[in-house]
């Protein structure tokens, strides 16, 4: 049985360069799969203020919806 890949985001919320010197500050390199999973990231957790937002009767995304 062969896994379904996970649709990927419609926008893009990274800066490849930042990133970059991040890692660079904390002695660590970048590996290219590493911007994806970010993305993922960032993705599912502004889907879940969203939703929280939502729920709450409100069209603003808040800091305490994160």
């Amino acid at each position: 049985m062969s896994k379904k890949k996970a649709k990927a985001p419609k926008y893009t919320f990274y800066v490849k360069k930042a990133i970059q010197d991040y890692a660079k500050d904390n002695g660590m390199m970048v590996g290219s799969d590493a911007y994806e999973a970010v993305n993922a990231a960032v993705n599912a957790a502004l889907s879940h203020a969203a939703e929280r937002c939502k729920n709450n009767g409100r069209k603003t995304l808040k800091a305490y919806d994160f």
